[in-house]
């Protein structure tokens, strides 16, 4: 039997537990104020991955869902510092596992699909399969025009920059291989991390997919903790940070050529005049064209250089990746110690 079908098999036999592949897996749940939604996800997951340890990151919540997530089984971890990106640092951090399977708390995400997401990671080798969302037609407030257009927009600016073929980079339903989760930096606060775990996996190259998944209303009474300009805004400014130190040369080059720009349109009057009348009359603009071309060459120099340490940075991390094993090696050591 070749290897592809005995992890196919495998996946099936026990996805989670010491059966079958052996592999480890965790559903991470990040959750703010979710006590009515809370019990509904974990029960949900709890069906789909009976072998998985569910964990909830309770992100310093003023309502009961500490308490109702305790009840329904999972395992709960406090995080004082406010912010999604704050809950997937220590979450990443704090549970050990072959496979992370990371959902919202809202109960908009279909659990049912967690074995199939999971079984596509294992099965085709992946660090990263990203639950694409589908509404489901139920109320057409689920998935707003405007949440769908911003999305576009934001994923496709991260697609020009950064490459890649994802369609719903803001999706909150991934899974992840062991390798991805502890290599990954995880520096943002709030609700912009999604854009950091996108980029993290297209700048280091890793191997991912997409997955449609239904995308279902929240439970009636629970409120969204989104806010459609803030959280826009602040996943624009990710980007462009993002832009920064992972393309420096790129982005200081662009900077630099404005200037180079703006100096020959400033100096060729200038020129023209000095040529004519060997006399320069404006000596303010030629000092202006002088500084502007001068800061265009340091913007350059300071892109070559910013490079030269992002690579450095981006070696270290992937050293830091191929430290750990993948999903198919261990897949492959849980087969070789079963029985013979």
């Amino acid at each position: 039997m070749n290897d592809a079908a005995d992890i196919s098999t495998s996946t099936r036999q026990g996805l989670g537990g010491n059966g079958g592949c052996g592999l480890r897996v965790a559903v991470v749940i990040p959750c703010y104020n979710e006590a009515l939604a809370i019990e509904q996800v974990v029960r949900g997951f709890r069906a789909a991955l009976p072998e998985a340890d569910i964990h909830v990151f309770d992100n310093n919540s003023s309502d009961d869902t500490a308490a109702v997530a305790r009840a329904a089984g999972a395992t709960v971890t406090h995080v004082a510092l406010r912010g999604k990106g704050n809950v997937v640092r220590r979450m990443f951090a704090d549970v050990d596992a072959d496979v992370y399977v990371m959902t919202d708390g809202d109960a908009t995400y279909d659990a049912g699909a967690a074995p199939r997401l999971v079984e596509r990671l294992v099965n085709d080798n992946l660090d990263m399969v990203v639950g694409s969302r589908v509404d489901d037609g139920q109320d057409v407030h689920t998935y707003r025009a405007g949440h769908r257009f911003g999305n576009r927009m934001l994923t496709g600016a991260v697609a020009q920059l950064f490459g890649g073929g994802l369609t719903d980079m803001l999706s909150g339903y991934r899974v992840f291989s062991r390798r991805y989760a502890k290599s990954f930096p995880a520096l943002s606060r709030g609700f912009e991390t999604e854009t950091e775990l996108t980029v993290h996996a297209l700048e280091l190259r890793m191997p991912y997919a997409e997955e449609a998944t239904a995308y279902s209303t929240r439970p009636e009474g629970s409120v969204s903790k989104l806010s459609t300009y803030r959280d826009g805004w602040r996943i624009l400014k990710t980007i462009c940070k993002l832009f920064v130190s992972e393309r420096p040369l790129q982005f200081f080059s662009i900077i630099g050529a404005l200037l180079a720009l703006m100096s020959v349109a400033l100096v060729v009057p200038v020129f023209m005049t000095y040529v004519q009348t060997g006399l320069v009359p404006r000596l303010p603009t030629a000092v202006l064209a002088t500084g502007a071309m001068l800061a265009a060459m340091l913007s350059f120099v300071c892109g070559v250089i910013m490079q030269a340490i992002t690579l450095g940075r981006r070696e270290a991390k992937r050293l830091s990746y191929l430290a750990i094993p993948s999903v198919r090696e261990r897949v492959s050591r849980g087969l070789a110690a079963g029985p013979r």
